[in-house]
């Protein structure tokens, strides 16, 4: 019986493109359907797209060998925007009220769209997270109601550098691929593997991919700070590659001897480790090399977490993705944070049933992947594969009447948004010519109003100005008027 109600997630990670599909269960268990991936090294870099037709090809080949196993039509994918540039930043808002005056909705939602006005050189707003409101000198989590002369709105927003945003976009229209949802995959990953008890008392989650290090801070349920750090698992591997190693070995020597931390009683300064078969290191040398990448890894990491939270943190640091599976890398976390509480996330919080090697091995790596299927609300089976056109490279080419199927073009509330929701290109395009339409009407309707005034007000002295005969009788009686004294 063929599949008619699954759900598709694309991943563009640091070195690969990774595509599942699944199906949610009633009970909120998930079944994994099928798991692909592509190699992208030759077209992305710190997770961002750099060669936008290799990525367009990788795209492709996802989507056929998805269709290929589950044996049907794909409608729309759910796609995880991450990768270097992706920071937050801090902004405030500030109101003076009337005094006594209660803070209404609209109040709220004007300083909401002030911050979203916000322009940041070169950057993109993927995203704003609500902080807290100061009414006067009390923080509110929802100022609506509450008396007030002074108003401040605490906000968070998520950037993209603009040029990232847009490559992404690109690919997957150029790929003839329909964005049903773009999450900010770091959110995604966090709903999946941080308890709410650990996002509420406060805590960091750190996730170590091949090329890049996501940090995000959590206090009282909300985000407080989100980074992508350029540093990652492969830096390591080319440290190991001074020792004048082929990159594929040194990864093998990482994978079999690499500890994040080495205490002292457990270094033996005779131990040799087999680089070939004519050479050997010192083990000393080796523990040196890989321990001062993880330090300055590990630095960065801390360096991210903003001061006023970093003795709020009950819930300590969550670590995840592929570099959570070296050897003693929590005691590593320890040792240069302070932080006693240490937890790795080898597997998302949820019960997950699946034949894939890669997702029962929970190991880290598909967390995330995961993390967006979960996401996923809106079936993606195709109940008959349109064929769309294609030019001589084989790319789609969308036709000018068929925009509908690659993106969403119907204009969304931005401030109503699910938390980690970015806007697609189609939607922000969208909303920008609802915008223009929207100051052209309100110009109309102004131009309309002034006309009416403006007739209302002629006739209203059409009415109080004299008649001829009233202008004759009022003269008539002017020359009488001294004849009578």
């Amino acid at each position: 019986m063929a599949l008619k109600n699954f759900i598709v997630a694309i991943e563009l990670g640091s070195t690969k493109i990774t595509g599942i599909a699944g199906q949610q269960k009633p009970d909120g268990s998930i079944a994994v359907l099928s798991v692909v991936r592509e190699d992208a090294t030759q077209c992305i870099r710190k997770g961002v797209v750099y060669n936008i037709d290799k990525t367009v090809q990788c795209i492709t080949n996802i989507m056929q060998k998805l269709r290929g196993q589950l044996h049907v039509g794909i409608k729309h994918v759910f796609i995880g925007v991450g990768g270097q540039s992706i920071h937050s930043e801090r902004n405030v808002i500030i109101r003076e009220l009337q005094e006594g005056l209660p803070v209404s909705p609209q109040m709220v939602a004007d300083m909401m769209d002030n911050n979203r006005s916000m322009e940041y050189p070169e950057m993109e707003i993927l995203d704003v997270v609500e902080q807290e409101y100061r009414a006067d000198s009390l923080l509110q989590s929802d100022p609506v109601g509450v008396q007030c002369s002074h108003l401040e709105g605490n906000f968070l927003n998520i950037l993209q550098n603009r040029r990232h945003y847009n490559k992404l976009n690109m690919c997957f229209e150029k790929a003839g691929v329909k964005i049903a949802e773009m999450y900010l995959a770091p959110f995604a990953l966090a709903d999946a593997v941080l308890t709410p008890i650990e996002k509420r008392s406060g805590c960091v989650l750190v996730d170590m991919g091949a090329e890049t290090t996501t940090v995000m801070v959590y206090y009282k349920d909300v985000l407080r700070h989100i980074a992508v750090i350029p540093l990652g698992g492969n830096n390591i591997t080319k440290d190991i590659c001074s020792l004048q190693i082929d990159e594929m070995d040194a990864e093998d020597m990482k994978l079999r001897f690499a500890s994040a931390y080495t205490p002292v009683e457990e270094i033996d300064s005779m131990l040799k480790y087999e680089i070939d078969n004519d050479r050997k290191v010192d083990s000393t040398r080796f523990i040196d090399l890989v321990e001062a990448r993880v330090h300055e890894i590990i630095a960065n990491v801390w360096n991210q977490v903003p001061s006023d939270f970093s003795d709020k943190l009950l819930g300590g640091l969550i670590i995840t993705g592929g570099g959570s599976n070296m050897k003693n890398i929590e005691l590593a976390f320890r040792k240069h944070t302070n932080v006693e509480k240490v937890r790795i996330a080898k597997f998302v919080n949820m019960t997950v049933s699946s034949t894939s090697s890669e997702v029962n091995a929970k190991d880290g790596t598909m967390n995330t992947i995961i993390g967006l299927l979960a996401k996923g609300d809106q079936n993606c089976w195709l109940q008959e594969e349109q064929k769309q056109p294609r030019d001589i490279f084989g790319t789609v080419t969308p036709s000018s009447n068929d925009t509908e199927e690659y993106g969403v073009t119907e204009p969304r509330d931005v401030n109503n948004l699910p938390p980690g929701v970015v806007q697609t290109a189609a939607e922000k395009l969208a909303a920008e010519k609802a915008a223009v339409e929207a100051e052209a009407q309100r110009k109309l309707e102004e131009e309309r109003r002034r006309k009416e005034e403006e007739a209302q007000r002629l006739e209203e002295e059409k009415r109080k100005k004299p008649s001829f005969g009233t202008k004759v009788i009022r003269f008539l009686n002017s020359l009488t008027k001294p004849d009578e004294e």
